[in-house]
């Protein structure tokens, strides 16, 4: 039984990855990383196993470097969708790892869905 918080944070994340990959019928996978100093994002194909496209808070031209909050994130996913667009993506799996859906991983997925991404 887990009990502690990196072992339920695995356990979350496969969770949430198994149940991406059994749906995801070729689509790509918008995959979220976020530590305590850096936020990134990638949009990944996993049937060639390649990024398409990514964005991170480590970029001098977003403005938000080394910062990790909600602003920043609405930054970074604002990013990712004009990417996304580049390259030729609408849709997408939206898949959040073992992050609860609150807070700066909600404001990534709204400001890409508002920059044209569909999950």
């Amino acid at each position: 039984m887990a009990n502690n918080k990196r072992e339920l944070f695995l356990k979350r994340r496969l969770r949430v990855r198994n149940k991406i990959k059994a749906m995801a019928n070729g689509r790509l996978r918008l995959s979220v990383h976020r530590s305590s100093k850096n936020i990134s994002v990638q949009l990944i194909d996993d049937v060639k196993g390649v990024t398409v496209a990514s964005a991170s808070s480590l970029e001098k031209e977003l403005g938000v470097v080394g910062k990790n909050n909600v602003e920043a994130a609405a930054k970074i996913g604002a990013a990712i969708a004009e990417r996304a667009k580049k390259a030729g993506v609408d849709e997408c799996y939206f898949d959040r790892g073992g992050f609860i859906f609150h807070g700066k991983i909600k404001a990534l997925a709204d400001a890409a869905r508002e920059g044209g991404l569909k999950f």
